[in-house]
């Protein structure tokens, strides 16, 4: 019997992301949905220029790592911040935020959350390119 389960590089393929939860053009790369009973999902997401999430929560909260480039996060009603390679990102359960790239180049960061039943996230209306602009 393994106790181990490996998923082989490349063996799961890059999909684009649900377009009625980002704008612009959003690949996600699937790191982790483990089986209950755990409930953490990851996903490495690549952001193209000016792509970003619809605002969104998340029931247990979101931890996001900036892998390359250089991109935006916003929780509603603070300011936007920049963040980059490096940035390790918290967003508290249930705060309603966004991220994503610049307009001027690619962002790819790590995404990690867990699942409350089949759900790791609570997606909300679009980013305005108001919000977006800072």
């Amino acid at each position: 019997m393994s106790y181990l389960t490996i998923y082989k590089a490349g063996s799961r393929p890059t999909q684009r992301a649900n377009p009625e939860y980002f704008t612009g053009t959003v690949w996600m790369e699937p790191v982790i949905d483990a089986p209950g009973p755990a409930r953490i999902s990851a996903a490495k997401v690549m952001f193209e220029p000016g792509a970003r999430t619809n605002w969104h929560t998340h029931p247990y909260g979101q931890t996001l790592q900036v892998l390359t480039g250089a991109g935006y996060v916003q929780v509603e009603g603070q300011d936007r911040l920049d963040i980059l390679p490096g940035d390790t990102v918290w967003i508290p359960p249930h705060i309603k935020h966004w991220h994503g790239a610049r307009a001027d180049c690619v962002m790819v960061h790590l995404a990690l959350q867990e699942k409350e039943g089949a759900s790791a996230a609570d997606w909300l209306e679009p980013v305005s390119d108001k919000d977006y602009a800072g």
